[in-house]
């Protein structure tokens, strides 16, 4: 499996909202994983109040990866295939 990063915009109201879907996530990707692994989500404030997120998942191809966002519910704005890891530091424990 390749790694990608994925972008989802404004997807979500608030944490609950994307905690819901991330619930839904989990059990599609159960179904799914042999084609795709979400390893990683980073939730971001869009300009507009909403939440979006930046995600790493690893997948067989990036039509996998929209057929579990399909499944799941939300959006797969942009799918991009990583090249390489740089990690400078490692990601703190907690995000305030």
């Amino acid at each position: 499996m390749d790694l990608y990063v994925i972008r989802r915009r404004g997807n979500w109201r608030g944490p609950a909202e994307l905690e819901a879907t991330a619930v839904k996530s989990t059990a599609e990707g159960e179904k799914m994983s042999d084609e795709v692994r979400w390893i990683r989500t980073y939730a971001v404030e869009e300009e507009d109040g909403t939440l979006g997120t930046v995600c790493l998942y690893q997948g067989v191809s990036p039509e996998a990866i929209r057929r579990h966002a399909a499944n799941t519910g939300m959006s797969a704005d942009e799918i991009v295939k990583v090249a390489d890891t740089v990690i400078v530091r490692e990601d703190p424990v907690t995000v305030v």
